[in-house]
């Protein structure tokens, strides 16, 4: 037990925290077993034990920011969890057909309820654009026009949502550029609510994966669904957006991003929060659609999210007595986890978020991008 504790101790003291320390990222023990479960489990045990009240912090998300910034979790990145997720990962498909609604059902169909209280009015659930905006509703209509202006969406033309959610994109885009939109989602919660609050408007939801469209389009937008693709399902993705995507369209991807190229996720959020999910690489994407479509532009803005997440976390931790009775206590430590952890990885810029804009063979005479 002494030695498991001194070595997380001179672990946590590289990322410039200490154990019981009082600055707001420094991490108080409440139970002795965080030592050897840490150490034996990794980034699992880790999340898990604060799951179980074994510990806290003031600031998760700085504490989150410290860890990550000094790569702790590949100092103990071979543990049971990891080992076991990467050969799935290897020998299995955890993107395929068959796995594609699990995600649906553990994460997105949790109750509309929730995220409701967690979401801006649109229920946007995807990095807002904060560069002059004050609040989340501010950033979340930013970013949604901003993806129409990289669209160029016209009157009349008919639009693609690949991982439409709850429909803040189609609603969005039908209510102010007069396009109809067909959106397609792995979670039935989403697509009930959509359809309900976009009567009336142009447009169309659908209980669907991905690889099951058809038709023709004059754009396609994929807003924070990639990361649910996995690696050995890129091609098929983009194989999708080419059949369906008019020649002179633009397919625009939103998607969080890894600095380099992986297999999976981390354990924890795979068991917790978001199952068979990774996040890309430039270098993977760029192999998925090469040869299918010309890249007019990469925008990064990653930094956004930080902000994003915090707001996120603000509403769900201000409106948590309205659902507590019904998630209980342990959802909430789970999803604070989940919330703040994220926050400090995109604050340490381990994570980014891309949007890119693709065509078929180049706009002509160039594309004008939009900031």
């Amino acid at each position: 037990m002494d030695r498991g504790r001194s070595l997380i101790e001179k672990l946590f003291a590289e990322a410039d925290v200490w154990i019981n320390g009082r600055r707001p990222w420094d991490i108080h023990i409440h139970d002795e077993r965080f030592f050897p479960a840490v150490l034996h489990g990794g980034v699992m045990a880790f999340g898990e034990s604060y799951m179980a009240g074994w510990w806290d912090t003031e600031r998760l998300d700085e504490l989150a920011g410290h860890l990550t910034a000094h790569h702790l979790a590949s100092r103990i990145r071979i543990t049971p969890a990891n080992v076991v997720l990467a050969l799935h990962a290897l020998i299995g498909n955890l993107g395929s057909k068959r796995r594609a609604f699990k995600v649906g059902e553990q994460h997105y169909n949790l109750g509309n309820d929730l995220f409701e209280r967690m979401l801006d009015r649109r229920m946007t659930y995807s990095c807002g654009y904060w560069l002059h905006a004050t609040t989340l509703d501010q950033a979340q209509e930013a970013k949604l026009d901003l993806v129409c202006r990289k669209l160029g969406l016209r009157a009349g033309q008919r639009v693609l949502d690949i991982g439409c959610g709850w429909g803040s994109f189609a609603r969005f885009a039908a209510e102010n550029y007069g396009v109809t939109v067909t959106g397609i989602t792995v979670s039935a919660e989403q697509m009930a609510w959509a359809r309900e609050h976009c009567a009336g408007l142009p447009v169309e939801f659908r209980l669907q994966d991905y690889r099951d469209v058809h038709g023709s389009f004059d754009h396609i937008v994929s807003i924070g669904m990639f990361e649910h693709v996995g690696y050995k399902n890129y091609r098929a993705f983009m194989k999708v957006a080419e059949r369906c995507l008019k020649d002179d369209g633009i397919f625009l991807l939103h998607s969080l991003g890894r600095n380099t190229s992986a297999s999976h996720t981390n354990p924890w959020i795979h068991k917790y929060i978001f199952p068979n999910g990774m996040l890309p690489s430039i270098a993977q994407i760029g192999r998925a659609f090469e040869g299918r479509f010309v890249m007019e532009d990469w925008h990064n803005f990653g930094a956004y999210y930080d902000n994003t997440l915090m707001a996120w976390f603000d509403n769900f931790n201000r409106h948590w007595p309205d659902i507590a009775q019904k998630y209980g206590s342990t959802f909430y430590r789970m999803w604070k986890y989940y919330l703040l952890s994220c926050a400090g990885t995109l604050r340490a810029r381990e994570a980014q978020l891309w949007q890119i804009a693709l065509s078929k063979h180049g706009v002509p005479g160039g594309y004008q991008t939009v900031r």
